[in-house]
């Protein structure tokens, strides 16, 4: 990889870089879904449904009921950074000091330190996103959640549309109005949405919807929302950066499952100076693991899309 550096330097270094606001994997962070560690290769999902169970009294023992198991595979695919860059660029630049003045140099430390923590929330990033939208297909991601949902014909779909705040809480009372009752009420029912549906839902509850005072929520307008939690017909409402615009999807946190070898491993980075190995100017940054999403039963689940 080669590294372009444009310097506007005058003055003492700050000693301090700053990066574009990257993605943060907030479902798994904020406890959208069931984290399930220590996968080595493949593991089992079991979910078990039961009818019939309650029939009435007797003197005999009388067998009633069904017992239904049904599973699912969740195998996490591996993954891999390897980047490489050249201490030569920053001899030149405002950090030269900080290599030290022998010809074998360093990788100035705060540069090291940063591109470090970089790559980790590039990291969680690219993960958000391949747990809902992610694809086999492409390079770098596994299968999300709402791929496999699109697959499944179990999975109740609702073809959506351009959501704007004259059209939200419409579009969301689509998605719970196909809410299974078997699962409406549950406490872990969340309804998950995208960035712009979740804008949009604020701003109607501000006084711009039908059904919504003029002055919205108190009668304080656009000042009625400072972050607190949200809900829709008493569903949680959980904001997926992951998902795109548009989408939404009602299911249980606990029949959706992120499955991975170390947690860790989604935080680790290390670093090889290569000047000790092969006499070059290289550093190495390099980071492994593993990733992948299942969920139990796609029958509970109400994916809204525009494309399906």
């Amino acid at each position: 990889m080669a590294l372009s550096i444009t310097s506007t330097y005058a003055g003492e270094f700050a000693g301090k870089y700053i990066a574009a606001a990257l993605l943060s994997s907030n479902t798994i962070e904020q406890g959208g879904i069931e984290v399930k560690p220590n996968i080595k290769l493949k593991e089992v999902i079991k979910k078990v449904a039961t009818s019939g169970l309650i029939a009435n009294s007797s003197c005999d023992f009388t067998d009633a009921g069904n017992v239904t198991l049904t599973e699912r595979i969740i195998q996490p695919e591996e993954f891999q950074v390897n980047l490489q860059l050249c201490k030569t660029p920053f001899v030149s630049d405002w950090e030269a000091a900080q290599m030290g003045y022998s010809a074998f140099e360093n990788m100035p430390p705060k540069f090291s330190d940063f591109f470090i923590g970089h790559i980790s929330a590039e990291i969680a990033a690219k993960n958000e996103q391949n747990i809902w939208v992610g694809a086999n297909a492409t390079a770098g991601e596994y299968d999300g959640l709402v791929t496999l949902a699109k697959a499944d014909s179990d999975v109740s779909d609702i073809t959506g549309t351009t959501v704007t705040h004259a059209n939200v809480i419409a579009e969301m009372g689509k998605v719970v109005d196909a809410c299974p009752n078997a699962v409406y009420g549950k406490e872990d029912l969340n309804l998950y949405v995208s960035k712009n549906v979740a804008k949009a839902y604020v701003r109607a509850l501000g006084g711009y919807s039908i059904g919504v005072g003029a002055n919205g929520i108190d009668d304080k307008g656009q000042m009625w929302y400072s972050g607190q939690g949200l809900s829709f017909d008493g569903v949680n409402i959980f904001m997926a950066n992951g998902l795109s615009d548009n989408q939404m999807m009602l299911a249980q946190k606990s029949n959706l499952y992120f499955g991975t070898g170390l947690l860790n491993d989604l935080n680790l980075v290390k670093v090889l100076d290569m000047a000790d190995l092969d006499g070059s100017q290289n550093v190495r940054f390099i980071a492994r693991y593993t990733a992948g999403v299942q969920y139990g039963i796609g029958s509970e689940i109400v994916l809204y899309d525009p494309t399906v």
